[in-house]
């Protein structure tokens, strides 16, 4: 049991590092953006989109990540042994790991989104999407 846990921990921390540093990449919105740019100077709008992409950078995204890696492995874990034996529970503890990591991961991702669209929507620009 104990090995189960060991290596669960391991590969949960494996996987929050990963997500961790893909998250840390920068994130860019405008490609999930959609303005209507009828009368817009591009020039002062893609400078607005850059200042607000750097508010939606203070969105922990790696933080819900490794956050979501580690409940959905405790989660995943417990379930498993309730489930089955040991093995059962590591594989239920890596599946939810890694489930728990993307949703995290994409929780913070769309939440960038919304900084941008509504800091976006707050300068006058009409966000279509």
């Amino acid at each position: 049991m104990k090995s189960m846990m060991r290596n669960s921990a391991v590969m949960a921390t494996v996987l929050a590092v990963t997500l961790v540093g893909c998250a840390g990449h920068r994130h860019r919105s405008a490609d999930r953006v959609i303005v209507d740019t009828k009368g817009v100077d591009l020039n002062a709008y893609y400078q607005d989109l850059d200042e607000c992409q750097e508010y939606a950078d203070d969105v922990a995204v790696g933080r819900r990540a490794a956050g979501g890696v580690v409940a959905g492995a405790v989660i995943g874990g417990a379930v498993g042994a309730i489930a089955g034996n040991s093995r059962t529970a590591e594989r239920a503890a890596g599946v939810g790991g890694v489930v728990g990591g993307a949703k995290g991961a994409g929780s913070g991702l769309r939440e960038q989104d919304r900084v941008v669209k509504n800091c976006l929507s707050g300068r006058g620009y009409r966000v279509l999407n």
